[in-house]
């Protein structure tokens, strides 16, 4: 009899890692597929070897500049910043284990957001200044978000509801501070909040790309722990889990990644909401669900910016097509929450 069960749990285990792995190949290759596309498509359609020696350094008429200097950058962009988005959403999600408790719903965006806009309109700052107390102000957030939630004891339903009145607090100041602006900075501003991948360089992707490289791989590594975290305060500790430690660092990781991508595409708009419901959907239970996460997070971003460019008369940024997409599912959550009694 035991025997029996220890097979079917292999089995059931084998057939949960199967599906973990089909399902992740397909969204890696549909990723590979958006880029290709992103890369190839646009005012002038360039051929696959256009695209593969531009790719190797040789020089293309036309197509170099086109390629190499716009397209390229731009799809690097979505890349990271999708990635970045979907992990670190996912990690709220699953810590707290409340879809609702994400950045951009909880305010860590919104924080992010007010402090570029600050520099942006009121300092006139640079792009490494404006990326630089973007982090800042999406910490400084997170912090108060935390201390104000405690009370006399943790509560993920508080927190969510500070998180939003926080929210609201800061989307009134950037509000107000486009409103004070000078007519030039405006829309600089405007085009940063509304989330967006136009005029990406490559110069300016380096702090993302450096912070995606180095705190993904540790988000994935703690995957296990925040599982187990997903469990509760007293079953995580007693599974061995040092839970204010594991807390912490995946709580400034994540933080860490949605103001470096907030700070270079602006706040595009429930990517980071969307991932983490989405893959574990696809993937199913038994196994993390960060890397589909962040890989449905980059299908997100570079399919939601092909559909703004192509698929309508005017060209839209990515953060307007991806706040179609997820504003209904938002209100759907918000009434199933509600008759559950779960706000």
């Amino acid at each position: 009899m035991m025997n029996e069960s220890m097979n079917l749990i292999l089995v059931g285990r084998a057939k949960r890692q199967r599906r973990f792995i089909v399902v992740t190949s397909l969204l890696a290759i549909i990723a590979f597929a958006l880029c290709c596309a992103m890369l190839m498509l646009g005012n002038t359609i360039y051929p696959v070897q256009d695209v593969l020696h531009v790719l190797a350094g040789e020089q293309v008429k036309g197509a170099s500049f086109a390629i190499g200097t716009i397209r390229l950058p731009r799809m690097v962009a979505g890349i990271f910043s999708g990635f970045a988005f979907g992990i670190a959403g996912t990690v709220f999600q699953t810590m707290l284990r409340n879809p609702l408790a994400n950045p951009n719903v909880i305010g860590i965006t919104a924080g992010s957001s007010a402090a570029a806009v600050f520099c942006i309109i009121v300092l006139h700052a640079s792009n490494m200044f404006v990326s630089i107390a973007s982090v800042i102000g999406g910490l400084v957030t997170v912090a108060v978000i935390f201390l104000l939630s405690k009370g006399s004891s943790f509560s993920i339903g508080r927190l969510i509801l500070i998180g939003i009145g926080i929210q609201a607090i800061f989307n009134a100041i950037i509000s107000y501070l486009l409103l004070i602006g000078q007519h030039q900075d405006i829309p600089t501003a405007m085009v940063w909040l509304s989330g967006s991948l136009n005029g990406a360089k490559m110069v300016n992707l380096y702090p993302m790309i450096l912070t995606v490289l180095i705190l993904a791989p540790v988000i994935i590594l703690l995957g296990k722990r925040l599982e187990m975290l997903e469990l509760g305060e007293q079953a995580a500790t007693s599974l061995g889990i040092n839970t204010d430690r594991t807390r912490l660092v995946l709580i400034v990781s994540s933080v860490l990644l949605i103001a470096l991508a907030t700070a270079t595409t602006g706040p595009i708009a429930f990517v980071a909401f969307l991932s983490g419901p989405i893959a574990k959907r696809l993937v199913g239970a038994g196994f993390s669900n960060i890397i589909p996460a962040g890989l449905v997070g980059v299908v997100l971003v570079l399919a939601s910016d092909l559909i703004g460019q192509f698929a309508f008369a005017a060209r839209y940024p990515v953060g307007v097509i991806t706040g179609i997409l997820g504003a209904p599912y938002l209100i759907y959550l918000l009434i199933r929450m509600n008759q559950r009694g779960e706000l």
